[in-house]
């Protein structure tokens, strides 16, 4: 089963905003209490955010508006204003950072904690989490839910099976009675193709994951995520709480050799920049909703161009089309270029990001292909695998 004991004197919370977006609209207009709220859409939208009387019509982050206008014929779509939730974001952290220094954003709504050195001080966790949910909804008038657990893993857990406005705490004792009758699709890293792999091998609960020998698991899946999916089935997630702050952006740029004024060779090295960009970015398991492209003339005149998606995005392909309509959105006609650079903003974690574009479904194969290209960058290195056009002579 292995040592749980070692984890009970550590106290990790998981704080997550309750329809964060939404509950901010309502908030600032009451008016909108006991209505279906939706923060997004458009005519070709996605939502970014749903309140819990539209999500008990079936609406869900990333579902275009179309679909939503048929669950929720009257529901209300509010057009997104992230610098507002930015502001509440930057005060909720604020707040979390006056009960530990420990803090990990995880996006602009949810965060880990490590409380361990608080207890002494201000009480045990679940006194903690009373604490930060009461000032959260005195100070910004939202409420959140707070997972309560020795690990990361399982605090998370928690705070989604208590949404909303709720608190769940785990006790080391009771980490495994709450873990493996969950289906295997919780466990953290766990996607789609995983999860299908998993069904057919015939796991169909966590705990059928942690009755099955580690070998069996790493020859089906690979060795990391074998010995992953093998520990987290019994609820070790050795993680540490990071206190680094979360990225505000990611870029790439390449100043040429000489300037270049022929399209084709400057979209190739746009690519060649997403490519890099979305490569890290994907590294640090976040994604992106605004793509910035900057042009740089043999003048030295630069112009920047950008796009802010309702829906966030991680994968090169998706980022590369964005750049390219920016790119021919300038209308440039044989300007000599010197620089093209790329860079990724509003960075979210990967894990809750939206699975579809502004502009409607991605197209699922180019994850898998993404997640296929990033196992193998891991495994020989970066140059391993790239976009076949930035291949020299491939036109």
């Amino acid at each position: 089963m292995g040592n749980l004991a070692s984890m009970t004197e550590v106290t990790i919370l998981h704080v997550d905003m309750d329809a964060f977006f939404a509950s901010v609209e309502e908030r600032d207009n009451p008016a909108l209490k006991g209505k279906i709220v939706v923060v997004g859409g458009g005519v070709r939208g996605v939502v970014a955010s749903a309140n819990y009387a539209a999500r008990k019509l079936g609406v869900r982050s990333a579902m275009p508006t179309s679909m939503v206008k048929r669950l929720a014929p009257s529901a209300i779509f509010i057009s997104p204003d992230h610098e507002k939730y930015s502001k509440v974001s930057n005060a909720v952290m604020d707040i979390f950072e006056s009960f530990s220094p420990y803090v990990e954003p995880l996006s602009l709504d949810e965060a880990f904690l490590d409380v361990t050195g608080a207890r002494k001080l201000l009480g045990t966790g679940r006194e903690i989490a009373i604490e930060i949910r009461k000032r959260v909804e005195k100070e910004q008038g939202i409420t959140c839910s707070v997972g309560i657990a020795p690990n990361k893993f399982i605090a998370k857990l928690a705070s989604s099976r208590c949404k909303p406005n709720g608190m769940l705490e785990i006790l080391p004792e009771r980490i495994l009675d709450f873990l493996h009758p969950l289906p295997v699709s919780e466990i953290w890293g766990v996607g789609p193709k995983t999860n299908e792999e998993l069904l057919a091998l015939g796991l169909h609960t966590i705990k059928d994951i942690a009755n099955t020998p580690k070998s069996t698991l790493i020859r089906a899946l690979g060795e990391s995520l074998g010995e992953s999916l093998y520990d987290l089935s019994w609820g070790r997630d050795f993680r540490d709480v990071s206190i680094s702050e979360v990225d505000k952006s990611i870029s790439a740029a390449e100043t040429f050799n000489y300037d270049i004024d022929d399209e084709e060779e400057l979209l190739k090295e746009i690519l060649r920049m997403c490519d890099r960009a979305a490569a890290r970015m994907r590294e640090k398991d976040l994604s992106a909703r605004t793509i910035t492209l900057k042009v740089r003339f043999s003048d030295f005149k630069t112009i920047n161009r950008s796009k802010t998606l309702q829906a966030s995005l991680s994968g090169t392909n998706e980022v590369y089309e964005v750049a390219k309509q920016l790119f021919i959105g300038l209308k440039l006609s044989r300007a000599r270029v010197r620089l093209v650079g790329v860079s990724l903003e509003n960075l979210t974690s990967s894990i809750d990001s939206f699975e579809q574009m502004e502009l409607g479904e991605r197209d699922k194969g180019w994850r898998e292909a993404t997640v296929a290209i990033d196992a193998a960058v891991e495994k020989f290195g970066h140059g391993a695998v790239r976009p076949a056009r930035l291949f020299d002579g491939d036109k």
